[in-house]
């Protein structure tokens, strides 16, 4: 998988990374979860494994279509 928007990556193990993007909060859940790639200066993230969910928390104050409108399209 790959993102872009990552500000901060709030934690992160085998089976779940939350991450901090410019949009929300992302959790990616999943089995065997390993972060292959991360350029904060950019804002890309590379992960790998089995995903299995993805939620996702729209930050409150943020104008604009929410990425799951985006997603949705």
């Amino acid at each position: 998988m790959l993102l872009q928007g990552v500000q901060h990556v709030d934690s992160f193990d085998e089976s779940e990374i939350t991450l901090e993007t410019n949009l929300g909060i992302l959790v990616l859940k999943g089995e065997g979860l390993h972060i292959t790639q991360l350029n904060l200066e950019t804002g890309s993230l590379a992960a790998e494994g089995f995903f299995i969910a993805v939620q996702y928390v729209e930050s409150k104050g943020k104008r604009g279509k929410g990425l799951i409108n985006r997603i949705l399209k």
